[in-house]
């Protein structure tokens, strides 16, 4: 009872309203998903298409921001493995790059009619299944519990990302491929700039360090 108390004393202080200038990003994507979903030819929700192609650009700088990170180096890593395997997820593990049906609009040949295609979903489950001992080898689970605990907490970029995975399972469930690609979208950016604000924020890593020095 007394650390639930604690917990939600702390909480009051941990929630920073401050708009952080990365907080721009899934700012900027929020208000161009509903004129995307107004305007823009279904055409760009396909796969390999703009939207898609910028989505991987966001998890490369991501992926960038996990191996460079300030603290945590080890945590980071694990997220930096994360967000290889959402690159996989969105390119179908090379499934949507390499093998598209010619002459067919955002077509693709499944993994059985691909030469070994059946080792694509086997080699991938035991990436991520490498990733998960990773994680747990290092400890990992602990920093994140430690985050969860103690770290700030940027309510901006947490409102986007949660709006991102509803709105994305919502155009998943309708069939809104534009609505579901756009959101997708906001995850990814929001997602981006929680790792950013803790792996590099000052009053971020401080905010952390403070609790590892009371609890070492």
């Amino acid at each position: 009872m007394e650390a639930a108390k604690k917990f939600f004393i702390e909480l009051k202080d941990r929630i920073d309203f401050k708009f952080h200038l990365i907080t721009l990003a899934p700012l900027l994507i929020a208000l161009l998903t509903p004129l995307a979903c107004a305007y823009l030819p279904i055409k760009y929700a396909y796969e390999n298409s703009l939207i898609e192609n910028f989505q991987l650009f966001v998890l490369l700088v991501t992926f960038i921001i996990c191996i460079r990170p300030k603290t945590d180096k080890k945590f980071f890593y694990s997220m930096a493995l994360v967000i290889i395997i959402l690159f996989l997820r969105e390119i179908n593990c090379g499934r949507t790059i390499f093998f598209p049906i010619e002459g067919v609009e955002n077509a693709f040949y499944s993994w059985k009619e691909i030469p070994y295609g059946y080792l694509a979903h086997p080699i991938y489950g035991a990436f991520m299944a490498l990733s998960g001992l990773y994680f747990i080898l290092t400890k990992s689970f602990m920093v994140l519990w430690n985050y969860f605990l103690h770290a700030k907490l940027p309510i901006y970029n947490w409102i986007f990302l949660v709006i991102g995975i509803f709105f994305g399972l919502l155009g998943e469930e309708i069939d809104a491929p534009m609505l579901e690609e756009m959101t997708e979208t906001l995850f990814y950016v929001s997602l981006m700039a929680l790792l950013y604000l803790q792996s590099n924020n000052k009053k971020y890593i401080e905010t952390t360090e403070k609790y590892y020095k009371q609890n070492p």
